[in-house]
């Protein structure tokens, strides 16, 4: 299928045999590492580190060093789009990212360009190159992006929100300036997704964080037609290889089978999901990836394995999995209980796919 030496995840996404489930984490690069956070204080920032193409490269290869994952994801952010809009990205310490310049008007819709990611993100494509030539086939490269929805809810509310109140405000009072928002979002996610597939990500994901903090319609409406939209543009076969696709809503559990209608090859679950109910749902359309509590790796090992087996269980027999949190990993993790996950999920999965 691929010149890679190890190719479970992929072939896992595309529902074909495996021997056994494969495993990555989202966040796996980040700060539960104490070699990340070396690297992270040598760029300066957190910006500094994702905009240095080197570093973002080292800190993105650090996990598969100390664990046996099956997937690298490249070191950036979600928010790289909106920075590249010139809506001025920073990030204070312990308050997460801010914009100094929130789109709050429909003049400030009409300016939003669509960047060039060979230009306004080259410093992203120039990583996706670099890590890939460094991984010599090691393991597939996971690009990614955040989803329209997502992208929009900081891009309004100018930074973080528990409320997202200016978000669906705009939403509800102005419904066509957020589809025009949207749209170029849309845009802006699949041209990006497609510059990192051609650059040589083996796989790209869309994380649509704040999707479930939508009504049912609203969702339908805000976000998933937007992780449509952008699935219909991507290049899903590049050099003649499949580029599977994934679509994380985080609790998006409600909406499993509109979901699995959208054309991505996999779903990624929140902890809240049970699996065996969602397989149950979506039958073979997608593969399912997840969905441990991220909470469960503060426990100890023997729980940690326990906990394991209870999801691949859940999932039960056949491919089409593969193994993740429900959400990223929090940062003060003990990175010998990430150890216990993984080969958790070696040593007890190959039982499901004799």
């Amino acid at each position: 299928m691929t010149n890679l030496q190890n190719d479970l995840f992929l072939k896992a996404l595309l529902r074909q045999p495996v021997d056994r489930t494969p495993v990555w984490m989202m966040r796996q690069a980040g700060r539960y590492l104490p070699e990340y956070r070396e690297v992270r204080a040598k760029a300066g920032s957190f910006m500094q580190l994702c905009t240095n193409p080197e570093l973002a490269c080292e800190v993105t290869l650090q996990p598969l060093e100390r664990f046996n994952f099956d997937a690298a994801i490249l070191f950036s952010d979600i928010l790289t789009i909106p920075d590249a809009m010139g809506l001025g990205l920073s990030f204070a310490e312990g308050e997460g990212p801010q914009f100094a310049n929130p789109v709050r008007s429909a003049a400030d819709i009409a300016k939003l360009p669509i960047p060039d990611p060979e230009t306004e993100l080259r410093y992203v494509i120039d990583a996706v190159r670099l890590i890939k030539t460094n991984l010599h086939g090691r393991v597939p490269l996971i690009g990614f992006s955040g989803s329209p929805w997502t992208l929009a809810t900081y891009m309004v509310e100018g930074k973080s929100s528990k409320s997202f109140q200016k978000v669906k405000s705009l939403m509800f009072e102005q419904p066509q300036l957020m589809h025009q928002m949207l749209d170029k979002l849309a845009q802006s996610v699949a041209s990006y997704l497609n510059a990192q597939i051609a650059a040589g990500a083996d796989a790209v994901m869309v994380f649509d964080t704040w999707g479930g903090m939508l009504s049912h319609d609203d969702y339908l409406e805000f976000s998933l037609r937007y992780a449509r939209q952008v699935r219909e543009l991507l290049n899903s076969r590049h050099d003649g290889k499949q580029i599977p696709t994934i679509l994380f809503t985080k609790g998006g559990g409600l909406w499993l089978e509109a979901m699995a209608d959208t054309g991505y090859d996999a779903l990624g679950l929140d902890w809240q999901t049970d699996i065996g109910q969602a397989r149950a749902r979506v039958g073979d359309r997608v593969a399912l990836q997840g969905n441990m509590d991220p909470i469960t790796l503060y426990a100890q090992p023997d729980v940690i394995r326990e906990k394991v087996g209870k999801v691949l269980q859940g999932f039960g027999n056949g491919s089409g999995h593969v193994f993740n949190l429900g959400h990223g990993i929090l940062p003060d993790i003990n990175p010998e209980h990430v150890k216990a996950m993984v080969d958790a999920v070696r040593e007890l999965s190959p039982q499901y796919h004799r």
